[in-house]
C-alpha cells in the first residue's frame, strides 16, 4: 500500500486523555450498525503506526478482539452493564487500565460510540487512580476534554465508583 492511506486512518471521534499515554474513540471501525472491516483495519494500522500497544473495549459483546491481537495490539475487554456486577467490572477495568499506564502501554479506551457511559468511565478513572481529586472536579474536566457534557449514564458509574487505587 502507497500514498497517504500506507498509514491508515484515525479513528473517529479520537481525543487523548494524556497525550501518548491514553486516547478514547469510538471502535475501529465504527459503531455496530455501520462497522466496515475495511475500515476497522484501516483504523488499526492507523493505531498501529500511532505506537498503540493495548486496546481496552467496554463492549456488551467481545467485538474484533481477534483483530486487534491480529494486528499485534493486546486487547482487555470490560463488558460495562447495568446491574449488580457493574463495580466489579468498574473496578477491574480501572486496574488494566492503571497497569497499561503505569507500564509503557499506549492505550485506547472505547466503546461502540464515545458515549456519555465511555466518559463517565474516564471521568471515574481519573478519580480512582488519584488523577483528580473530586468527582466533580473529573466531571468538569473530562467534558471539557471533550466539549460536551455528561448525562446521567455517565454520571451514574461515579456513584459506581470501587475502592480508590490509593
Amino acid at each position: 500500500m502507497r500514498g497517504k492511506w500506507a498509514a491508515g486512518i484515525e479513528p473517529r471521534s479520537f481525543t487523548w486523555v494524556f497525550r501518548g499515554r491514553l486516547a478514547v474513540s469510538e471502535r475501529p471501525g465504527g459503531a455496530t450498525l455501520v462497522h466496515r472491516r475495511v475500515r476497522r483495519d484501516e483504523e488499526l494500522l492507523w493505531l498501529k503506526h500511532q505506537g498503540f500497544t493495548r486496546i481496552i473495549s467496554i463492549l456488551p459483546a467481545m467485538q474484533n478482539l481477534a483483530s486487534y491481537t491480529d494486528h499485534g495490539i493486546a486487547a482487555g475487554h470490560y463488558a460495562l452493564r447495568q446491574g449488580p456486577d457493574q463495580r466489579a467490572v468498574l473496578l477491574a477495568c480501572y486496574e488494566d487500565l492503571h497497569q497499561a499506564l503505569a507500564g509503557e502501554d499506549v492505550v485506547l479506551l472505547h466503546g461502540d460510540e464515545v458515549s456519555d457511559r465511555l466518559l463517565g468511565l474516564v471521568a471515574g478513572y481519573l478519580v480512582w487512580a488519584g488523577r483528580i481529586a473530586s468527582p466533580t472536579m473529573a466531571l468538569a474536566m473530562t467534558e471539557r476534554l471533550f466539549r460536551r457534557s455528561i448525562g446521567p449514564e455517565g454520571r451514574s458509574l461515579l456513584l459506581e465508583l470501587p475502592a480508590s487505587q490509593s
